[in-house]
């Protein structure tokens, strides 16, 4: 009988041990989350605001370093709607599937007003930017170090 009893604490307590254990990876992994959700709240998006004037956009060239941005473009006394688009140096302009779609204001932009892109992670290298609608020059730079 004492054996039996013997067995029985010992299953018992494994068995408390190994919910704990599992408990305590839970736990862990939901740690692990959260702090990988809050570092990526701190990697906020930062803004790269361009403006349009009739024909072109004020800032020719922008040099940023890696990381992930929204484009924030205005449209400064033009009298009809602009957009924006952003392809990666030596790709062709022309063909919608080089640009980099995020970058797309996500409406166009009324006269006077401003609009966002969503937000777009940029690599190293060279993009150009220029807006159809406008039109603008296709030799607008920006570099990211």
């Amino acid at each position: 009988m004492k054996n039996l009893i013997v067995v029985l604490v010992l299953a018992l307590s494994a068995n408390i041990y190994a919910q704990d254990a599992m408990k305590d990876n839970m736990m862990s992994k939901k740690g692990d989350k959260m702090m990988k959700k809050e570092a990526m709240m701190d990697k906020a998006p930062k803004t790269i605001a361009l403006e349009q004037t009739s024909g072109e956009f004020t800032q020719k060239q922008i040099t940023v370093t890696e990381g992930t941005y929204v484009f924030e473009i205005s449209n400064n006394g033009i009298d009809h709607n602009v957009g924006f688009v952003l392809v990666k140096k030596g790709e062709d302009i022309s063909n919608p599937e080089n640009h980099i779609q995020t970058a797309y204001v996500t409406k166009p932009v009324g006269t006077d007003s401003k609009q966002n892109s969503k937000p777009t992670t940029l690599e190293k290298g060279e993009y150009v930017y220029f807006c159809p609608l406008n039109p603008t020059s296709t030799d607008n730079t920006l570099i990211v170090n």
